[in-house]
C-alpha cells in the first residue's frame, strides 16, 4: 500500500494528461500488436495453405500437410529459448536495442514465410521455430520498459493498455488474414502485409523509443520527476545482481508461475484452434470463421480495460490491498473460462444443433481472459520492479511449455476435426488446469514488494 500512497500524497502530479510516458506505452501497445499479427496469422492462414477452394486466384499455392498442428506449435519451441536470456539482457543493458533487433528480424521472416512454404512443411516449422526466438525477447523487454515508465498507481491501466495489444493483434490477424485470403491475392499477402507493418513499428521505434526517463532528453522534467520519485526504488536497485536463489524459491513467484502457466495453456488452446474449430465444426468459410474468431478478442481487449481501470480504483483509494486485487482480477479471468470451457464440453457431447450457444460460450471463454490482465499480468512489478523483466522471462519461459503442449496434445486427440466430440475432451483439459492455476495463485500468490527486490 505504500507504493500507492507514496503516487496520491509525495510524487509531483503530472503536467499534463498526456505525456512522454504514454508515448512509450503506445509504442509499447503497438509492438504487442504487430507481434501477435506476425504470430497468430498462421492460425488462420494454415487453413487457407491447405485448401484450394479459399481464393479465387488459382495460382495462389495451397499444400497437402498433415502435420499442421505441429506447424502452430513450431513458434513456442522457439519461443521459450531466449526469454530468461532476454530478461537479464534487458536489466543489464536497456531494452531498446534488443526489442527494435527482435522486431526487425521475425518481420523479415515473416515476408519470406510464402518462399519458405514451397519447400514443404518442415521448413516452414523451422521458419516458425526462428521467429518464436525472436519473439521471445519482447515481453521480457517491454516489462523492463514498464517497470521504469509507469507509476505504481497506473500500474494496471497502463500495462493492462499495453498487453490489451494481445486480444487486438489477435483480432486484426485473424480478420484480416480471412479476408486476405479470400481475395485474389491469397494467404501470402497476409505475411507480406504483417511483415512490413513490422518494419514500419521498428523505424518509428528507433526514433522515439527511450529506455527510461533519465535517457530521454525532451520529456517534462515535471514528469520525470514524477516518475522517478514514484518508482525511486528502481534508480536505486537497478544495477543490482540478480538474486536467483532468492526468485528461485520465492512462493509468490512460483504462484504466478501458476496462474501464467494455467492461463497460457487455456489462451493458446483457444488462441491457435478456434478459427480450425469455426471452420471444421461450425462449417463458416474462411472470411466467416476469421471474423467470428476476431470478434471475442475485442471483447477481450474491453474487458481487459474496463477490469484495470477498476483495479487500479479500488488500490489507490484503499478499499482492498494489491495483492486482493490481483486475486480477484485473476480469478474473474480464468475460472469464468473455465466453466465456459466445461458447458461448452458438455453441449458437445450432446451432438445438438447449437451453433449460437456455442459461439457464447466461446466468446465468454475468450473474453473473459483479459481480467487476468490485471493479476498475473502485472503480479511481476509488484513483486519486484528491480527485477520485472528477468521474472518475466523466467514466468513467462515455463508458461510457454503449455503453449507447446496444449496444440501437440489436440494434434493427437483431434484426428477429425469435424468431431466435436475430440474437441470437447480438449475443453475438458483445458477447464481444470485453469482451475488449479489460480487456486495456487489465490494460495501463495502476494501483492507485496519481496525483500529480494532490493533496499
Amino acid at each position: 500500500m505504500e507504493r500507492e500512497k507514496q503516487c496520491l500524497e509525495d510524487a509531483i502530479a503530472p503536467p499534463r494528461v498526456i505525456g512522454a510516458r504514454h508515448l512509450q506505452v503506445a509504442l509499447l501497445f503497438l509492438v504487442v500488436n504487430v507481434s501477435y499479427l506476425m504470430r497468430s496469422n498462421m492460425s488462420v492462414a494454415i487453413v487457407a495453405m491447405t485448401d484450394p477452394d479459399t481464393s479465387p486466384n488459382p495460382d495462389v499455392p495451397t499444400y497437402e500437410w498433415n502435420d499442421k498442428s505441429i506447424i502452430l506449435t513450431a513458434f513456442y519451441v522457439g519461443y521459450i529459448i531466449p526469454q530468461v536470456t532476454a530478461g537479464q539482457l534487458a536489466k543489464n543493458y536497456g531494452p531498446k536495442w534488443i526489442l527494435t533487433a527482435a522486431v526487425l528480424a521475425g518481420s523479415l521472416l515473416t515476408i519470406l514465410t510464402p518462399l519458405v512454404a514451397d519447400l514443404g512443411s518442415w521448413p516452414v516449422s523451422v521458419s516458425r521455430v526462428l521467429q518464436g526466438v525472436t519473439q521471445g525477447f519482447i515481453f521480457p523487454s517491454c516489462h523492463t520498459l514498464l517497470s521504469k515508465w509507469v507509476p505504481p498507481c497506473e500500474r494496471a491501466r497502463l500495462c493492462a493498455f499495453v498487453y490489451a495489444g494481445i486480444p487486438v493483434g489477435t483480432a486484426l490477424t485473424m480478420t484480416l488474414t480471412g479476408f486476405l485470403s479470400a481475395t485474389w491475392m491469397g494467404w501470402p499477402s497476409a505475411f507480406y502485409i504483417f511483415g512490413a507493418v513490422g518494419l514500419i513499428w521498428t523505424l518509428t521505434w528507433v526514433v522515439l523509443g527511450r529506455n527510461s526517463p533519465a535517457a530521454h532528453g525532451g520529456m517534462d522534467y515535471r514528469e520525470k520527476l514524477y516518475i522517478e520519485k514514484s518508482l525511486g526504488q528502481v534508480v536505486r536497485t537497478e544495477a543490482a545482481a540478480t538474486p536467483w536463489k532468492a526468485i528461485l524459491t520465492s512462493a509468490p513467484v512460483w504462484a504466478l508461475t501458476a496462474a501464467y502457466f494455467a492461463h497460457g495453456w487455456g489462451f493458446s488452446t483457444l488462441n491457435t484452434n478456434v478459427p480450425s474449430y469455426m471452420a471444421k465444426v461450425l462449417n463458416f468459410n474462411i472470411a466467416g470463421s476469421g471474423i467470428l474468431s476476431a470478434a471475442p478478442y475485442l471483447l477481450f481487449w474491453l474487458v481487459s480495460i474496463i477490469v484495470s481501470a477498476i483495479t487500479d480504483f479500488v488500490i489507490t483509494r484503499k478499499y482492498v490491498t494489491v495483492g486482493t486485487a490481483r486475486k480477484v482480477a485473476n480469478s474473474i479471468g480464468l475460472y469464468v473460462p473455465a466453466v465456459a470451457l466445461i458447458v461448452l464440453g458438455l453441449i458437445s457431447d450432446s451432438k445438438s444443433d447449437i451453433t449460437i450457444v456455442t459461439l457464447v460460450l466461446l466468446f465468454i471463454a475468450i473474453a473473459i481472459n483479459g481480467s487476468a490482465y490485471s493479476g498475473y499480468r502485472v503480479n511481476h512489478m509488484d513483486l519486484s520492479l528491480a527485477h520485472a523483466g528477468v521474472l518475466m522471462g523466467i514466468t513467462n519461459t515455463i508458461a510457454s511449455i503449455s503453449s507447446i503442449i496444449a496444440p501437440l496434445l489436440l494434434h493427437f486427440i483431434v484426428t477429425n476435426e469435424n468431431d466435436p466430440l475430440q474437441w470437447a475432451t480438449i475443453f475438458y483439459i483445458a477447464a481444470p488446469i485453469y482451475i488449479v492455476g489460480n487456486t495456487i495463485f489465490l494460495i501463495f500468490g502476494s501483492g507485496e514488494t519481496q525483500p529480494w527486490n532490493g533496499p
